[in-house]
């Protein structure tokens, strides 16, 4: 090869960097294994092997050194995969100093008056979200739902073990295509049940609470001090200043003060989930 074909493309322990998605899939069909084989095998959803694959994620660094160790391949896929993420194209500049917060926060608060949050979401269910807008074209969208998977995996996944605490509307977990909705319960619920998250509901006889005026994000921070993420139309933007995120801090305790706890939560998402089984079974029941 030629120096300036060379210089075109990245090499890592024998990968060319944009050829791992194809080297990944190589050892796959070498050790005759399919995508949930290999998703079970390392403990890892079959959709996000079928991004790697694909070329809309890159392994995270627990992830990677888990296909190494699986498909025997040393240290291979964990270089190629860190200077894949190294290549990639950058979150906006607007929210990387947000990406940094949920890097190193101790603990993080999520309040979505709308939608599910970010980091709980399904790749189907953000799929529909970014579609629904009418604003972004397929590549766009399917370029923001890699960058939203590859943020759960480096936030949710963090081997400090943060503190997530979650507050959904119960109205927010009945919006959506039934399919989309049951998956996305049901992945609510798994999360749910890691010891580091707590998912919290605020039931339909709340009524009106402190939330309806907005969502909340608040993230404390080496220090003990704390600070919050405003969302807006086009930009969001971290909020330090102490007499607003206090503010912020007293309206997210106010609407904390209306949400079931986390047992009974996980109750009622589990109970929404029924509701699409009875739904479903009593359509099967009316056609012909």
């Amino acid at each position: 090869m030629r120096s300036f074909e060379r210089s075109a493309t990245a090499y890592t322990g024998g990968i060319r960097v944009n050829n791992l998605p194809t080297r990944l899939k190589q050892l796959r069909a070498e050790r005759a294994v399919t995508q949930d084989q290999l998703a079970e095998s390392i403990q890892v959803s079959s959709s996000l092997i079928a991004a790697f694959e694909t070329n809309r994620l890159v392994p995270q660094p627990d992830t990677a050194k888990a296909l190494d160790e699986y498909l025997g391949t040393g240290n291979e896929i964990q270089r190629a995969a860190a200077e894949a993420r190294k290549n990639r194209r950058p979150a906006p500049s607007w929210f990387l100093p947000w990406r940094k917060v949920e890097e190193t926060a101790a603990t993080l608060r999520y309040f979505q008056a709308t939608l599910i949050p970010g980091l709980l979401q399904t790749e189907a269910y953000a799929r529909e979200i970014f579609a629904s807008t009418c604003l972004h074209t397929d590549e766009e969208v399917t370029n923001r739902i890699a960058s939203r998977m590859e943020r759960q995996a480096a936030i949710l996944d963090r081997e400090d073990r943060p503190a997530f605490i979650f507050i959904l509307d119960a109205a927010t977990l009945r919006c959506g295509p039934s399919a989309i909705a049951k998956d996305q319960l049901l992945h609510l619920a798994d999360v749910g049940a890691r010891p580091n998250v707590f998912v919290h509901v605020i039931p339909d006889y709340a009524a009106l609470h402190a939330g309806r005026s907005g969502s909340i994000t608040l993230a404390n921070i080496e220090g003990g001090s704390m600070v919050g993420l405003l969302e807006d139309f086009y930009e969001d933007r971290v909020e330090a200043d102490p007499a607003r995120v206090i503010g912020m801090d007293r309206t997210w305790h106010a609407i904390a003060a209306v949400a079931l706890p986390c047992d009974q939560s996980r109750d009622l998402i589990l109970r929404l989930v029924d509701d699409h089984d009875d739904s479903a079974a009593d359509l099967a029941q009316v056609q012909p």
